[in-house]
């Protein structure tokens, strides 16, 4: 059975959006090796339709970052979005209409890690619907004062840290999974 891990570079403060903005100064060798470790488990990439759109534009197309582009563009992708038809991206696949239930289903029929990031809004609806096995966290030491952030009017949601480790740079490397308890 496959398992959905979501990663988001976050701020002490919450925010999630824009980390181009703040993030940069913090990258390193040993968070290149966290995110690459990521990388190398995951068999599939998960996102909501605005990333997809995005996402196949850019780097179908980009000279930039070639072994990043490399592997999103040979990853099975899955898509959820109830606007989103069809997706001419490689190997792409849209899940509309009872997206839960067809998460379900790829999640049983799969095996391996769907990897996910870039969307609150998916890793919350995730979450919601006890879909979600791991959250990943690269909390950096810095507040950014505005911005989307992970969870904003969200229901509680209880979680268990199972794994962290503290970057040379301040930055915190954590690993969630639900707790029902």
């Amino acid at each position: 059975m496959a398992k959905i891990v979501s990663n988001f570079f976050i701020s002490l403060d919450g925010v999630i959006e824009s980390p181009d903005q703040w993030h940069t100064p913090y990258f390193d060798d040993q968070m290149g090796a966290a995110i690459g470790a990521g990388m190398q488990e995951a068999t599939a990439f998960l996102m909501g339709g605005k990333l997809y759109e995005e996402w196949s534009a850019y780097w179908t197309t980009t000279d930039q970052d070639e072994d990043f582009a490399k592997f999103i563009n040979g990853t099975r992708k899955y898509v959820v979005s109830n606007t989103l038809r069809e997706a001419d991206w490689n190997n792409t696949t849209v899940v509309s209409g009872d997206v839960a239930a067809g998460l379900r289903e790829i999640k049983e029929r799969t095996d391996g890690t769907i990897q996910m990031s870039g969307s609150a809004t998916t890793v919350r609806w995730l979450l919601a619907n006890g879909l979600l096995d791991e959250l990943k966290l690269l909390v950096h030491p810095v507040a950014v004062g505005h911005g989307q952030r992970l969870f904003e009017d969200t229901p509680t949601h209880r979680l268990k840290l199972v794994e962290s480790e503290t970057f040379r740079s301040g930055v915190l490397n954590l690993t969630y999974v639900p707790d029902a308890g």
